[in-house]
């Protein structure tokens, strides 16, 4: 990709040309005009020779994709950064891999307070337990450690680290020889994660925002909160963003409110919303997910933490001050609570004024026909996570394991909420699945359930234009003139058309059907490399050598 030598600001006029340019304005579109930060206009090569003489920077993207960035709408910014910098057990394939990778941290960083990991997954161990106490004390030698669990909700911890928290084991969720969770977790986490300082915090999240940006991701939605981070973080990710190139960060602070005194504070904190992982209930892999019917693989329901009237009070609060509200709801129960509490607060203040202030559910894994109805009608935005289905849907995985094939099956039916009229916004959770974009999409798109598969162009959209809209704005995430130039260049292969329907496919091949096309993401495919990410006109990341 060639380009002039001069940096590049909002400010500066920039043609792009020699590309694929991925808009609704133009489907056959080669070339866009960057100006002041946005898109000022998308078009045809030959078009692209009258603006030639007047720009400051011309660039020759040599057959390069131009898309919008991505956006993640469910990041957890700082926990990133420290498994990036840190101890990260996903890939340990093994429990012994995972003791060897503990006891090598701990050597290599003597000074730490605290040791601080994540990522352990014991229903892909052939051990199928997690590690015990004893075995993390003798791996760290006594030092204090704590462990996350893939899915952040439940934690190992050694006992030097339960000797710093006063009163734990009276404590929900403790038990001696077994995984903390419930509150347990919360409190021990609070212990560790305040040993980290500032300019640790700082380090992880500035190399968090530097992995998404290098993956053509220009905007997070930080899902943070009292449970799960603190305000000093909150503040110190928001203040870091804002003030550094790099990616857009929305707030979300996951606090219960029941008046505007509350809202007002959720607003001070710099947060668009009372949402996020407000925890309805737990997950899957920890056996905290709210169920209607027992585990497959435990005999009971898992946790509820919120019920309706609960939930119908924030909703009510939050919409009366102009906030979004949000929750976390996974279990088929849970999901069911979130329905009819804001259907409740829908009833109290109208179903317009509900739907108007675009309230969000994370996670939504276990809907029916009902909740997928009651999310259409209320105007909830899931706020999905294709990743997880891709790590522990199909027949022998964890939610297998734990509700059964019949259950497992029903799990985060995309298609089905596409074709109520649902919006969706896509996300990793990341931590929990790393950043990935297109493996995002693809997983989307490929779903283990043949049934909830979407086509690539829709997965594509809700990872763009969809994390857009569940913050409220109509205007971004696609390349027209007027939108943000929040954009992503990439190396890829032939652009296709992928729908789950080969009927649809073939026709959105044919030229009449004026469909952009995108990459061939068909599982085994080299997924495309991102050579550079733009965030509102500024270059936040370019590939060495491009």
């Amino acid at each position: 990709m060639n380009e002039s030598t001069a940096p590049q600001s909002e400010h500066r006029t920039v043609l792009l040309r020699g590309g694929e340019v991925h808009s609704p304005a133009d489907p056959f579109a080669t070339a866009m005009v960057v100006e002041r930060g946005h898109v000022a206009w998308v078009g045809s090569e030959g078009a692209a020779d009258a603006f030639a003489t007047g720009v400051d920077e011309t660039v020759d993207l040599e057959g390069a994709l131009v898309t919008p960035a991505f956006t993640d709408a469910h990041v957890h910014t700082t926990a990133t950064g420290l498994a990036l910098t840190g101890l990260d057990l996903s890939g340990a394939a093994t429990l012994p891999e995972a003791l060897r990778l503990v006891r090598d941290h701990a050597a290599a960083r003597p000074g730490d307070r605290i040791l601080l990991g994540h990522g352990w997954d014991s229903a892909r161990w052939p051990e199928r337990r997690p590690p015990s106490r004893a075995e993390l004390d003798e791996a760290t030698g006594g030092r204090p450690l704590y462990l996350t669990r893939i899915d952040v909700h439940s934690a190992v911890v050694t006992t030097a680290l339960l000797d710093l928290v006063p009163g734990v084991s009276g404590l929900t969720g403790y038990e001696p020889e077994a995984p903390l969770t419930a509150a347990a977790p919360h409190a021990v986490r609070a212990a560790a994660y305040g040993a980290v300082t500032p300019a640790q915090r700082a380090e992880a999240q500035r190399a968090a925002l530097r992995r998404a940006a290098s993956l053509g991701i220009g905007s997070l939605h930080e899902c943070a909160g009292p449970d799960i981070s603190d305000e000093d973080d909150f503040a110190a990710l928001l203040a870091l963003a804002a003030g550094e190139p790099g990616p857009r960060v929305s707030g979300y602070w996951a606090e219960l409110i029941s008046d505007e005194k509350g809202a007002r504070r959720v607003r001070e904190l710099g947060a668009v919303g009372a949402a996020g992982d407000l925890f309805v209930d737990g997950s899957l892999g920890s056996h905290t997910a709210c169920l209607r019917e027992p585990y497959a693989d435990a005999a009971h329901t898992g946790s509820a933490h919120l019920d309706a009237a609960a939930i119908a009070a924030h909703v009510t609060a939050c919409t009366e001050a102009g906030l979004q509200a949000g929750f976390h709801a996974i279990g088929d129960a849970a999901v069911d609570a979130v329905v009819e509490g804001v259907r409740a607060a829908a009833d109290r203040l109208g179903v317009a004024r509900v739907r108007a202030a675009r309230h969000r559910v994370e996670h939504a894994e276990m809907l029916t026909a009902g909740t997928i109805a009651g999310f259409a009608d209320l105007g909830l935005t899931a706020s999905v996570q294709p990743g997880f289905d891709a790590a522990w849907g199909g027949e022998d995985g964890m939610y297998v394991e734990r509700l059964g094939a019949d259950r497992a099956r029903t799990l985060n039916p995309y298609a089905a909420l596409l074709r109520a009229g649902v919006p969706l916004a896509l996300g990793s959770d990341s931590p929990v699945t790393p950043l990935d974009p297109w493996g995002t999409v693809r997983a989307a798109a490929f779903h283990r359930t043949p049934e909830h598969r979407v086509s690539v162009r829709a997965a594509f959209t809700a990872h763009t234009r969809g994390g857009w809209r569940a913050v409220g704005r109509d205007d971004a995430g696609t390349l027209v003139p007027g939108a943000p130039a929040d954009y992503a260049v990439w190396r890829t292969e032939e652009l296709v058309v992928q729908a789950p329907d080969d009927r649809v496919a073939r026709w959105s091949t044919d030229p009449r059907s004026g469909t952009p096309g995108l990459p061939d993401l068909t599982p085994g495919r080299p997924l495309p490399e991102c050579l550079r990410t733009v965030v509102g006109g500024q270059t936040v990341f370019m590939r060495p050598n491009e």
